[in-house]
């Protein structure tokens, strides 16, 4: 677990402003079988830069994450993992904050929607419902790969027939991504 009472203010300030400007809280939609409502909702932390340096920086700071690079020589940090998010990210940037209202704001809602999959309340169609109405209000909107209308309709059929056919979309995310998965190493 992150102790982010020890982190130096400096570094700190710097990896939270840099984030500020050039990072992300994202909430996404995989289609997913074996699930009762037939998706998956996953929450990240990611950020993505030309110079590796920075993105070590955050990887040893925060002590989790993956580092991935680009065939466009592009860097891509992220933390997806649920425990990771509440144990490092969320207390990391609670302590050290952000100046842009826009980022602050995505923050408090990605913070939001932490909670309700942490406490397992995201099952319900209600929960989908408000994690959706949340996630719209986060980072411009934005474009999905899965319309809201699109989920619901398939949350529906999930619950009609509790065997959805999904097959097709097995694995997919509702986040753009380049098609790129090379490990960084150090």
């Amino acid at each position: 677990m992150l102790d982010v009472d020890t982190i130096p203010i400096s570094i700190g300030s710097y990896l939270a402003g840099f984030t500020d400007g050039e990072g992300s809280f994202n909430i996404s939609f995989r289609p997913r079988g074996d699930y009762k409502s037939g998706w998956k909702i996953s929450a990240c932390f990611n950020i993505s830069n030309k110079d590796l340096v920075i993105l070590q920086k955050f990887k040893e700071v925060f002590k989790c994450g993956t580092l991935r690079s680009r065939p466009d020589d592009v860097w891509y940090f992220e933390i997806n993992n649920l425990p990771d998010l509440i144990e490092s990210v969320i207390p990391f940037f609670r302590r050290f904050g952000f100046i842009s209202a826009k980022k602050t704001n995505d923050f408090a809602i990605f913070c939001k929607i932490v909670s309700i999959l942490q406490s397992q309340e995201h099952r319900s169609e209600k929960a989908i419902r408000e994690i959706l109405e949340m996630r719209n209000l986060m980072n411009g909107g934005g474009k999905r790969k899965y319309s809201d209308t699109e989920i619901l309709s398939r949350l529906k059929e999930s619950s009609e027939t509790n065997t959805p056919n999904l097959h097709s979309l097995h694995m997919q995310d509702d986040r753009v991504r380049s098609s790129w998965r090379h490990e960084a190493t150090k």
